[in-house]
């Protein structure tokens, strides 16, 4: 059995279509249930889930709440709840392609060996048009990935994106849950708990498989592709990794400050190159993000 766990706080404008829609890819409901863990919403989030569950009867599907605040704990009490082998992990504003179940089933059963997968994420800007600060540097922002339309393995230092990924239930009983000291909660923007867990799975030589046609569209309201939530989202990304890498050893904290000052001369360097290509915008929001990431991983503290 496949399980789609769908953890939610405070969306409920978008929880219904969601689910509809990965109801409606799903063509057997015997090999597939839908897990929505409600993490404190304080919207009419439950009302729109009952709504889905009067419109859908036959659909498997549960709603469960989570009262420990984060994103961590919530996805946490989806691999406790759920009954699948492969569990798979979606946004609560992740609109699944028509044949998603169908290719994911697909993938699954040509690649007996997965252990882990990432699909597309393609971002979809409820104001229409792309900023003009994005770029294919910027892209895993607005938690979107698109790496061809090859299967591949994610190696290296890329990982799924948390919008659309699936694990085997396995990685859990061999490495853990996912680490509640990252993750978001509330307004808090500290992640990093992909990242953590996935590097678990790597150190363990899992393999760790890019679905490119198991594809979902991922909202992207106007207040994520503002400036103030590239500030924010940065500081975030600074304070999860001084969290991962000092929370272990002061070596890996000394690395990851190194690793930082590799990252800003590339990002001068692109910096240099789109002011030659008239494509300032794009430059100064790789600047302002990597500014705001170096001062929360040397300055940061989780709040």
């Amino acid at each position: 059995m496949v399980s789609f766990i769908i953890c939610t706080y405070n969306r409920c404008e978008y929880i219904y279509e969601t689910l509809q829609r990965l109801s409606s890819s799903i063509e057997d409901n015997d090999c597939c249930e839908i897990v929505l863990i409600d993490n404190n919403s304080g919207d009419n989030t439950k009302a729109e889930c009952m709504r889905f569950m009067e419109n859908n009867p036959t659909a498997k599907f549960r709603y469960v709440m989570e009262l420990n605040q984060g994103l961590s704990y919530a996805r946490n009490r989806g691999v406790e709840e759920s009954k699948g082998d492969v569990l798979v992990f979606l946004d609560d504003d992740a609109f699944v392609e028509r044949e998603y179940v169908h290719n994911l089933m697909q993938q699954l059963s040509q690649h007996p060996d997965m252990m882990a997968f990432g699909g597309k994420v393609s971002p979809l800007y409820e104001e229409g048009g792309v900023p003009n600060w994005m770029s294919k540097w910027s892209y895993s922002w607005v938690s979107a990935i698109d790496l061809g339309v090859e299967t591949k393995l994610f190696e290296g230092n890329s990982f799924p994106i948390g919008a659309n990924m699936g694990i085997r239930r396995k990685c859990f009983d061999v490495c853990g849950l996912f680490d509640t000291s990252l993750g978001r909660s509330k307004r808090n923007m500290i992640g990093g708990e992909e990242k953590e867990f996935f590097l678990r799975l790597k150190e363990k030589e899992f393999k760790i498989f890019y679905f490119p046609n198991v594809s979902v569209q991922h909202v992207i309201p106007k207040s994520r592709t503002t400036r103030e939530y590239i500030v924010r989202y940065a500081e975030g990304v600074g304070v999860s990794e001084k969290i991962r890498t000092r929370g272990k050893s002061l070596l890996l904290y000394m690395k990851r400050l190194f690793m930082e000052l590799v990252k800003w001369m590339a990002t001068l360097l692109l910096w240099c190159c789109f002011f030659v290509k008239r494509e300032s915008p794009k430059g100064n929001a790789l600047v302002l993000f990597r500014w705001h990431v170096s001062h929360g991983l040397i300055c940061g503290e989780k709040k």
